[in-house]
């Protein structure tokens, strides 16, 4: 069914869309929503088409501006199904036009707009006033025979093409800044205009663009090669107090002195610890894990040492222990101040006589392993507190290495990230956009407390939430993280107020002391949020938080009950 508009018709309302702007002054963001804004004064945005068009030609300048309005419109095209999923085709496309409104770049004035979402009919005539792009023109002396709205052409494209699911091409047909009395532009799909093959070639990358490109292509591809190896050996991670750690490996791979790896929980230990396999002269035996937290305590001298058929009831047969399964390589034991008493005197005869004796056995078995030790604990502490031997502990403590903590690395939280998202849109099978700016500002403020394994896991959770060519947003990451109060929001009428949670008690305590009945107070809501959106149900639906049949209903039957006609 097409949905129709004319510019007869009250436009959807600028609340819902000015309530999503924040000014955090204090920290330097300007926020719409989960995308971070930046104010720059538009004869800068002059100066830059000035600039352009001497170095590159109008032609190529044309190109370059259409691109970077494009990927403007991406993002807004992806933000506007959320902001009024409950409205009409009509009223979700409206976004895109207030939102180029609300930026400041022009006053957009829909003349008319024809959308049938099902069968990808679109037609859009509107006219764009006060647009900046020709106020830059005319303020740098940039006169053209053609129309220079290019940035505000790209958007629009981008955005209705990403909202049909199908191309759609704008062409501005006057414009004030070759002459005509206003800007007017006309949007419908590709195959209805004579000349689309040729104005798509203007989003086709630039020759001069495409050199840099490729070069920064090359160089993007060595630093994933990089990045591969490095994260072969140790992760991912720049911050300079990873870089130490890494440094610190290097030069403890090489030689056959046990290591003990200390950090908390979830920090990459196993990595670490792999990392140093790879780089010893063990590379090419086998690498061995045991958490010593997850065995029973009374089975982990099996565990470990082997046993032996009938040394105890259920043990039908032989079986090696992960020493002897480590012999020619590392054996990596985490949580090594869990081992019993009994367990860490024998590990204490294999590290200092490379031989052991299966549980049941009397056999002294040859292995030569290198030991790999890690805990989240104070081991000093463990041995004051008699939980650990401390001829173990010295042992053992030939070389500590700390591995910091995600809270004392943030820089490497975008690294990660990207990580961890590559890695989960291949399990999944779907590609999202990443994560909204909003989403990684709230994980750089984040202390971490399960570090590297708690930010895998919200990735994932994030993946598995967000659909397919969309940005991952805060609540998919942090579904209970609280909105700050320090901000700063827009009024309808443009002015700044400050956004203040609202007092739960001082209203309710009047409504309650005012003998109001229920049906009283809501009918007193549903007039001023009707009065509010000026007769239009659909704003004042999203002014309620509710759907715009809800509100139909209520209205039609307080209509009913006081015999007045009500919107």
């Amino acid at each position: 069914m097409i949905t129709h508009y004319t510019a007869a018709e009250p436009a959807p309302g600028l609340k819902d869309l000015t309530d999503r702007v924040r000014f955090l002054g204090t920290e330097g963001k300007v926020w719409l929503d989960e995308q971070r804004m930046l104010l720059i004064q538009v004869s800068m945005m002059g100066a830059c088409r000035r600039e352009l068009i001497e170095m590159l030609g109008e032609e190529r300048a044309k190109g370059f501006f259409l691109r970077l309005g494009y990927q403007s419109g991406l993002k807004d095209a992806e933000l506007a199904r959320k902001l009024r999923p409950q409205g009409s085709d009509v009223e979700m496309f409206f976004i895109g036009p207030q939102l180029h409104s609300l930026k400041g770049m022009v006053n957009v004035k829909p003349l008319q707009i024809d959308i049938d979402l099902e069968n990808g009919q679109f037609y859009a005539d509107i006219e764009w006033q006060d647009s900046f792009e020709v106020d830059n023109c005319q303020a740098e002396g940039l006169y053209s025979s053609q129309p220079v709205c290019w940035m505000l052409l790209g958007y629009a494209i981008s955005y209705s093409s990403f909202f049909l699911g199908r191309q759609i091409i704008y062409q501005e047909v006057t414009c004030r800044g070759c002459g005509d009395e206003r800007c007017r532009i006309i949007g419908k799909p590709a195959e209805q205009w004579d000349d689309a093959e040729a104005f798509m070639r203007y989003f086709q990358s630039d020759p001069i663009i495409d050199e840099l490109q490729t070069l920064q292509v090359q160089v993007a591809n060595l630093r994933q090669r990089l990045q591969l190896e490095a994260g072969r050996f140790y992760g991912i991670g720049q911050a300079p107090n990873y870089r130490k750690t890494v440094a610190l490996i290097d030069k403890a791979a090489p030689g056959k002195a046990s290591v003990l790896l200390l950090g908390e929980t979830g920090v990459g230990k196993e990595v670490i610890a792999r990392s140093l396999h790879l780089r010893s002269e063990r590379a090419g035996g086998p690498f061995v894990a045991l958490n010593c937290a997850a065995i029973p305590p009374d089975l982990i001298e099996a565990e470990l040492f082997g046993v032996e058929k009938g040394a105890y009831t259920g043990a039908q047969q032989s079986r090696m222990g992960r020493f002897e399964r480590a012999n020619g390589g590392t054996l990596f034991l985490d949580e090594i101040v869990e081992l019993t008493p009994r367990a860490q005197a024998s590990l204490l005869r294999v590290l200092q006589e490379s031989e052991l004796e299966r549980v049941g056995d009397t056999q002294t078995r040859k292995v030569n392993v290198r030991v790999v030790a890690a805990t989240h604990e104070d081991l000093a502490q463990a041995v004051a507190q008699g939980r650990f031997r401390a001829d173990l502990y010295y042992r053992l403590n030939v070389f500590p290495v700390n591995i910091p903590a995600l809270r004392e690395r943030k820089e490497d939280i975008p690294l990660l990230a990207e990580h961890f998202l590559a890695k989960h849109h291949e399990s999944y099978g779907k590609k999202t956009l990443g994560l909204s700016d909003r989403a990684l500002e709230a994980c750089l403020r984040h202390d971490w407390p399960g570090n590297i394994r708690e930010l895998e896991n919200l990735i994932e959770r994030g993946v598995i939430i967000t659909d397919e060519n969309e940005s991952i947003g805060v609540e998919a990451l942090f579904p209970h993280l609280p909105v700050s109060a320090d901000s700063i929001g827009l009024a309808s009428d443009g002015s700044l107020v400050p956004q203040t949670p609202a007092s739960d008690s001082g209203w309710l305590q009047q409504v309650m002391s005012s003998g109001l009945s229920l049906e009283a107070v809501e009918d007193a809501v549903l007039q001023a949020a009707m009065e509010r959106a000026q007769g239009n149900v659909s704003e004042a639906a999203r002014l309620l938080g509710m759907t715009r049949p809800a509100l139909a209903y209520r209205l039609k039957n307080r209509s009913r009950g006081d015999g007045q006609a009500h919107p």
